[in-house]
């Protein structure tokens, strides 16, 4: 044993130098600023899912009071909605089919507007049936047309269903 002074004499290297603590310190950084960018995705994928969830379940909404009131699907009543008719109070009332599909249309105007961004909704009546369009501001970029190009800068992102009542 080699004493300097009453010490062992160090003749290797114990523990780590300071470049390597910062490499790795860079490396464990490097993957943690991955992770965070995974969860931003998973989230913003999970809202979207979400949206789409609610379009479909408004439109099989739609389609449920189509089958629910086959006489003013019969008078033309559905034929054309793509804005606010507005309506009569028909809970506790006796209304009309026509009177009920025009309520039947603002409270399903106003659960889109209310559930999703910008959201407006369409009936058309085709020769197929009928086709239910929810349509909303997916990337919220403020677009407004109902055009559902595909183009999310001027159009809304669409869903469509068509239905035979």
């Amino acid at each position: 044993m080699n004493l300097m002074n009453g010490r062992k004499k160090i003749t290797g290297q114990n523990g780590f130098t300071l470049i390597e603590v910062m490499v790795a310190l860079v490396i464990f950084t490097i993957s943690l600023l991955g992770l965070a960018g995974l969860q931003v995705a998973a989230l913003r994928d999970n809202h979207l899912a979400n949206l789409n969830t609610i379009a479909t379940q408004l439109a099989e909404d739609m389609a449920e009071r189509l089958r629910a009131n086959p006489v003013g699907v019969g008078n033309g009543s559905y034929d054309n909605i793509d804005s606010d008719p507005g309506h009569e109070d028909c809970y506790g009332n006796s209304c009309s089919p026509d009177a009920v599909s025009r309520l039947d249309a603002h409270e399903w105007l106003t659960a889109i507007g209310e559930a999703l961004p910008s959201g407006k909704g369409r009936v058309a009546r085709n020769v197929n049936g009928f086709t239910i369009t929810v349509m909303w501001d997916q990337e919220r970029t403020g677009a407004t047309g109902t055009g559902c190009s595909g183009d999310y800068a001027t159009d809304l992102k669409c869903l469509s269903l068509t239905i035979q009542p």
